[in-house]
């Protein structure tokens, strides 16, 4: 659960050092706004990214991932149904347009930034955005989260919500008392990061659900989806995407999309090269997590600043789904990505980025009152 670089085989560290080195290509880029990446540097940073998944895939035996500690490089420590074009019309391009966001970085109540993958992902996702808030002067951190990744844990295994967090929670249990972090969570990343927000509450600046989980105390992570997978009950009884592995005579343990499932709903704007990588990445998802209810409570849960980021052309989270969300358990602040399908980490990178380094520089609660949204949106310039 999150190993250390320092514990990977030679070849592997060369290829996160690689990904390192794509980065800082760019020098002359000013940690403040400067100009992003060429296309060409692009295409070299994934496919580093994506020698690095197969190199780990092959010789650890199943999909790539790490612990990713990035605060200065990868290299450091390796620690992880379409949009209608009537919502569309709903936001005009001049209020999409997303402007440079210029960071202070003295200014931070902290630099960094936890990311928490979603079901089936692992810290191999974030790459871009890693690579991304690394030339703003931020230290992302992206954990494997229990059977994921290449963490080995058998995701049958998997029998609580705690059981999948772990790797998260002991990432805040081992924070020192005067350090917080950002936390960052990505689909059903987002019911880990409500669950950390309840045990850690004090150790968390702000959480950022990402097209996420975003539930109430007492709801289940699938509720968030049963619109679209109908209700849990039928869900699990006629399914053909679920895993038995405790034989077919017991309850279900695992779910899996089969290729073509998986592309028409995460990854409708998502470049090939980005679904080549994650055909050799994703694992299967743990159903137990999912289908738990969280106890939340306003003493710890509600103390922390949440800011949720909708994505408007996302097939498995539709936007009437975040809609629903974000008005039933009311965040700080809403944030909305044009053009991104259900994985803006790669359908929408920049966007995603200039997101977060707001969210970052956001100072105090009394910047936004709670209980009421502000909508901010951004899109990816073509």
């Amino acid at each position: 659960m999150g190993n250390a670089f320092a514990c990977m085989p030679r070849k592997e560290q060369r290829a996160a050092a690689a990904v390192s080195r794509s980065k800082r290509m760019g020098s002359a880029r000013s940690a403040r706004g400067g100009p992003k990446l060429t296309p060409a540097e692009e295409e070299l940073l994934h496919r580093q990214a994506l020698a690095m998944a197969i190199h780990q895939h092959l010789d650890a035996g199943g999909s790539m991932s790490r612990r990713i500690d990035a605060g200065a490089s990868m290299s450091r420590r390796m620690a992880p149904g379409s949009t209608s074009s009537r919502r569309r019309g709903d936001l005009p391009d001049s209020v999409m347009n997303a402007k440079s966001v210029q960071v202070v970085l003295e200014n931070l109540e902290t630099k960094k930034i936890v990311l928490v993958h979603g079901e089936g992902f692992g810290a191999w996702c974030w790459y871009k955005t890693i690579s991304h808030l690394e030339e703003a002067g931020l230290e992302p951190v992206a954990l494997d989260l229990t059977g994921s990744g290449i963490d080995h844990t058998d995701t049958n295994s998997i029998a609580t919500l705690a059981d999948y967090s772990k790797p998260l929670l002991d990432y805040l249990e081992k924070l020192p008392e005067n350090e917080k972090v950002i936390l960052v969570g990505h689909s059903c990343g987002g019911a880990s990061v409500s669950y950390a927000l309840e045990h850690y509450p004090k150790k968390i600046s702000k959480a950022v659900f990402l097209t996420a989980t975003m539930v109430k105390d007492g709801q289940r992570p699938f509720d968030v989806f049963s619109e679209e997978l109908r209700s849990a009950d039928v869900f699990l009884q006629e399914s053909q995407f679920l895993v038995y592995g405790n034989g077919k005579d017991r309850p279900p343990t695992g779910l899996m999309f089969d290729k073509q499932q998986i592309r028409g709903l995460y990854f409708n704007q998502t470049p090939s090269k980005d679904m080549a990588l994650a055909a050799v990445s994703m694992r299967p998802i743990p159903l137990a997590p999912i289908m738990e209810k969280l106890s939340l409570t306003p003493e710890n849960y509600g103390t922390v600043c949440r800011y949720f980021i909708q994505t408007l052309d996302d097939h498995m989270l539709s936007p009437d789904a975040q809609e629903k969300l974000v008005r039933e358990n009311t965040p700080d602040g809403i944030f909305k990505i044009k053009g991104s399908d259900h994985c803006p980490f790669f359908s929408k990178p920049q966007s995603l980025n200039k997101i977060l380094l707001e969210i970052a520089q956001i100072q105090a609660p009394a910047t936004l009152l709670p209980g009421k949204a502000n909508a901010e949106e951004a899109a990816e310039k073509p």
